[in-house]
């Protein structure tokens, strides 16, 4: 992805870079045991700096290969929801899916419906 510096050098306006680049959303608390009551996320990258057990986020709507990052910097694992109505991998519609304790998931719309896949870091 492209680093706001780099698209400025270019003569890019600095708010047209950011919004090319993706937003950042730090030091996020996880919420709720449910996609009902988790906490709804807004920004394209996403660090949760805070889980309680059972925690958890969910994805923004999104359209056809975009893409969500979430960090889990946490003491719990992190459960990711999608939009209503949506799964993520193979899962069930609307299951959380599970990010490990210092592990990074990217998540990338395979349709308009909030069907996604993820790629899970190592």
């Amino acid at each position: 992805m492209a680093q706001v510096q780099n698209l400025m050098a270019f003569s890019t306006p600095p708010l047209l870079a950011q919004a090319i680049v993706g937003e950042v959303a730090n030091n996020l608390t996880a919420a709720g045991t449910t996609q009902a009551n988790a906490l709804k996320l807004s920004a394209v990258n996403n660090i949760v700096t805070t889980t309680a057990a059972s925690t958890g986020v969910q994805l923004p709507a999104t359209g056809t290969g975009d893409g969500i990052t979430v960090a889990n910097l946490g003491a719990n694992a992190l459960l990711v929801y999608p939009v209503t109505g949506g799964a993520i991998q193979t899962g069930a519609a609307n299951a959380g899916f599970s990010v490990g304790v210092g592990k990074t998931a990217v998540f990338t719309a395979r349709d308009a419906n909030g069907n996604m896949i993820a790629v899970l870091s190592a």
